[in-house]
């Protein structure tokens, strides 16, 4: 069983902390760090776990180190904890900037640390029921709303909320990015809080990306278009559509289809509702962490791939300071 430490208790650390607990052939909870008084004392009556004073008495007990802190906090707890021999999940965004991420990963290959960022909707039930599907978006449309919460507005909304998406779009579309295009405007807070992003790869296939955090509903939806097949993600729902179009060669109809006049034929069109089982997502990706470390496999989110999320989202905005006149 790996002895892992927790550094922050707030409200993502406590649900960390909950499903560490939970995972008990995978992980032991050493302890965590939070200079929150508050946070700390929760922590420690709720979940029964050490409260350390210092980074490097935690770092000598444990074989892992998860972090849940603020993002401009990541780097230096990250390269510390490598430098120290220790394998690192690391809360999205990876870290502050797309410098700082790439340097982790020159840390990390020196040192032999597994690493893995926490860009969860990839653990998502919706994303693990067409994980067996042939996907090749050609176009990608995602809308990412939440209500206003103060607790987000440390980093603009493309940090914050389409990040995810980015990361989402970025694993399928297997192909180098082309051009960004993107604007948005802060309305409540000093940064975006609403943005949209064209995203254009080599391989002709586009993604339009939405996030607000001032939303009066909330929504989390990805819909990809490709050859014949339409794939409706709803990551709030848990929930995916698959709709897929074939020559009608005259036999019957399945009874999940119906038929559609094209001006190139007669088409039949199939609905399936791909189910997999519910799952605790942040869980999930924690009992992927573990596993990593102890079979030796790449991580599902790689520290490359959490660089990658991050260099886009900095490429967008950039697109939108530019628009802004802020360069």
């Amino acid at each position: 069983m790996l002895k892992i430490g927790l550094l922050g208790a707030g409200h993502l650390g406590k649900i960390h902390l909950k499903c560490l607990a939970e995972l008990q052939g995978d992980f032991v909870v050493t302890g965590f760090i939070d200079p929150d008084a508050g946070a700390a004392t929760e922590a420690m009556e709720r979940y029964g776990v050490r409260l350390f004073d210092n980074m490097e008495a935690l770092l000598g007990s444990v074989d892992a180190i998860d972090i849940v802190t603020p993002t401009l906090t990541h780097y230096a707890l990250a390269a510390q904890a490598i430098r120290a021999g220790k394998h690192v999940f690391i809360e999205k965004p990876v870290t502050e900037t797309p410098e700082e991420a790439k340097t982790l990963l020159e840390l990390a290959a020196r040192h032999g640390a597994v690493v893995q960022v926490g860009h969860v909707e990839r653990f998502n039930p919706a994303m693990r029921s067409v994980r067996h599907l042939a996907l090749n978006p050609m176009f990608v449309e995602a809308h990412r709303l939440a209500n206003f919460n103060p607790r987000g507005t440390d980093v603009p909304v493309v940090l914050d909320l389409m990040i995810h998406d980015i990361d989402i779009v970025l694993s399928l579309v297997k192909s180098p990015v082309k051009n960004i295009s993107a604007s948005g405007v802060a309305v409540v807070s000093d940064t975006p809080d609403i943005a949209n992003a064209r995203i254009e790869f080599e391989n002709g296939c586009v993604a339009n990306l939405t996030a607000s955090r001032i939303s009066m509903k909330q929504m989390r939806r990805v819909r990809l278009f490709q050859k014949d097949a339409y794939i409706g993600l709803d990551f709030l729902e848990k929930s995916a559509q698959v709709l897929r179009m074939y020559e009608h060669n005259g036999g019957p109809v399945p009874s999940n289809g119906f038929e559609l006049e094209t001006p190139n034929g007669t088409k039949v069109i199939t609905m399936e509702v791909p189910v997999s089982a519910p799952v605790n997502a942040i869980q999930e990706e924690l009992r992927a962490f573990a596993e990593s470390i102890r079979e030796g496999k790449p991580p599902v989110v790689s520290l490359q791939e959490g660089y990658e999320a991050l260099r886009v989202a900095w490429a967008v905005m950039g697109q939108i300071d530019e628009r802004l006149g802020k360069k």
